[in-house]
């Protein structure tokens, strides 16, 4: 399968913080979701892909090439969100088309407009003006008006109304169809990505925890409420992570239809990415990924 994102061995260390080898692909046609708390790694693995930061260690090829030798090359390509980045605020949103032009070879000023037009950002409004949700649809319409291949978003749908999220998921989607492009989203916002991922990539304290298809969590992940003595009775095989409460055990299982054929009348509920989170962080994990 084509990788559109292949990261292998990423290592870089700071006074107070390593992000502790890092290898992960996306391949094309997908959307990929990045999670983990504050200070988990995400930007920082966002930010060396760009080379914003130089890693210690470890290799990035994007598009298929050296993301350092290629970058020129690669960011013609990309379509880039990140969070509390903002456009120079003396501009009307219609200059922006002016510069854009300049920098990208590809980029296509009739769409720019249309989507400045979709996203109700007036071309005469300044951009010191704009609230923040306004400033990140601004920043994806200048995303998706280069015919980039690989969109990369950091916390990007944040400053946005669910209405709006809702939109710009919709045009992730779209995005993705012909299966030649492709999503990296980081986002506290789990509810999007189970509408939408194919993969997640879970990171916690600078290690990666948990990487899996959005298919195989539905098939096979599960949460499950029982007594202790039923957790005992459990193989270790069985689940990958557990939470001890008051008056039961809250375990994330790994193989939920195997149980569900051993112990029929067991319930056991779906896992959303944000259990599988909070399982991985408060919980006393059982397996490694």
């Amino acid at each position: 399968m084509d990788n559109i994102l292949s990261i292998s061995h990423l290592c870089k260390k700071y006074k107070d913080f390593t992000l502790d080898d890092i290898s992960f692909q996306i391949p094309r046609g997908v959307i990929c979701g990045l999670i983990g708390e504050n200070g988990a790694g995400k930007t920082t693995t966002i930010s060396a892909l760009l080379n914003m930061v130089t890693p210690d260690s470890g290799n990035i090829q994007v598009l298929g090439m050296d993301h350092v030798e290629s970058e020129r090359e690669i960011k013609q390509k990309l379509g880039i969100v990140l969070d509390e980045v903002n456009q120079v605020p003396h501009l009307y949103c219609k200059d922006i088309d002016t510069i854009m032009k300049k920098i990208y070879q590809d980029w296509d000023s009739e769409l720019f407009f249309q989507y400045l037009e979709k996203f109700q950002l007036p071309k005469e409004k300044k951009i010191k003006e704009l609230s923040k949700g306004m400033n990140v649809k601004l920043n994806f319409a200048i995303a998706l008006s280069h015919q980039a291949e690989f969109l990369i978003l950091d916390e990007a749908t944040s400053g946005l109304d669910p209405v709006m999220r809702d939109e710009i998921l919709k045009l992730l989607q779209d995005f993705i169809m012909d299966e030649k492009h492709s999503v990296l989203l980081s986002t506290h916002i789990t509810s999007d990505l189970d509408k939408v991922a194919d993969y997640i990539v879970f990171m916690h304290e600078g290690k990666i925890q948990f990487m899996r298809s959005k298919e195989e969590i539905e098939n096979h992940y599960g949460v499950l409420q029982c007594r202790k003595d039923f957790f005992e009775a459990l193989s270790p095989d069985d689940y990958c992570a557990y939470i001890q409460e008051d008056f039961s055990i809250k375990v994330l299982v790994s193989h939920k239809q195997e149980l569900l054929e051993h112990f029929q009348d067991l319930v056991i509920e779906r896992a959303s990415i944000e259990d599988i989170m909070l399982f991985y962080i408060k919980g006393v994990i059982t397996c490694q990924d």
